[in-house]
């Protein structure tokens, strides 16, 4: 065996051991948070129960982040979204690649609110810490936009994916027009929000037992800030337009950083 090949080997088996050690660790801070989320959702006001829902996921999604940095090779540049502290209600719209997305965002900015599946608001693992932070439900529409605005009405961010899933077709699939029916409503202001990864790790064509390719290397970017529409239809190709042409352009403006990829099966 060649040097080279020895060096590939164990740096695949080291790949290997990341990935195990990064759902590991996920899976058990889901465990050891759950019972006491559900405990708290039941003794706690539903005031003091979202704060510290939403405290605990910020708190503990920044841990998990600085653990994959440390231990499994990966590099988060997030400092742009610290620019949203001090700012007030916004609709948060982002591109979906992968299944961290949420977590790098609720990680740094506080008092996030996140549209999800309902699969998700009821899964075993997810569905306590969910629930306690008052996060939505993507189903039924209209308890959503209710929720959704109540949350805009109180101060909150919300966290929605235009593109209703993961990415299937970089640099981004057809937006719904959720976010502009919901920005219509409240008249808060849409912030995108740009994610870009090395690769598609944890996309949609990136099964979760497969070995990532490391270092793998993120960058969040603060995108345009858009004022609440009045035509929905309009708005929603404004927007799509934008974000394919902003992800589409990231590879020419900065080769040395994250960069934008074709394919799911890119390694």
């Amino acid at each position: 065996m060649t040097e080279d090949t020895r060096a590939t080997s164990l740096w695949s088996t080291y790949e290997s051991v990341a990935m195990v050690l990064g759902l590991g660790t996920f899976a058990l801070a889901c465990l050891i948070w759950l019972p006491l989320a559900m405990v708290a959702d039941r003794l706690l006001p539903h005031r003091a129960g979202r704060w510290l829902g939403r405290t605990v996921v910020r708190v503990a999604f920044r841990g998990y982040l600085g653990f994959l940095g440390v231990f499994c090779a990966c590099r988060f540049d997030l400092r742009e979204l610290d620019r949203l502290h001090d700012d007030g209600p916004l609709i948060l719209v982002a591109n979906h690649p992968s299944l961290l997305d949420a977590v790098l965002i609720l990680s740094r900015v506080p008092n996030t609110v996140c549209v999800m599946k309902t699969a998700l608001m009821d899964n075993p693992l997810l569905g306590a810490a969910a629930r306690l932070a008052r996060f939505i439900r993507n189903d039924p529409p209209l308890a959503m936009f209710l929720d959704a605005g109540e949350e805009l009405a109180a101060g909150a961010r919300l966290l929605i994916f235009p593109e209703g899933t993961r990415t299937r077709d970089f640099p981004l699939q057809a937006c719904q027009q959720s976010t502009a029916l919901l920005a219509r409503r409240s008249k808060a202001a849409v912030q995108t929000l740009l994610i870009e990864y090395s690769t598609p790790y944890l996309g949609k064509h990136w099964p979760l037992f497969r070995r990532p390719a490391l270092p793998l290397i993120c960058r969040v970017r603060l995108g345009r800030r858009f004022n609440p529409p009045q035509n929905v239809s309009a708005f929603t190709a404004e927007l799509e337009t934008y974000l394919r042409s902003e992800l589409a352009s990231a590879t020419a403006d900065d080769p040395s950083g994250p960069r934008r990829y074709d394919s799911g099966h890119t390694r």
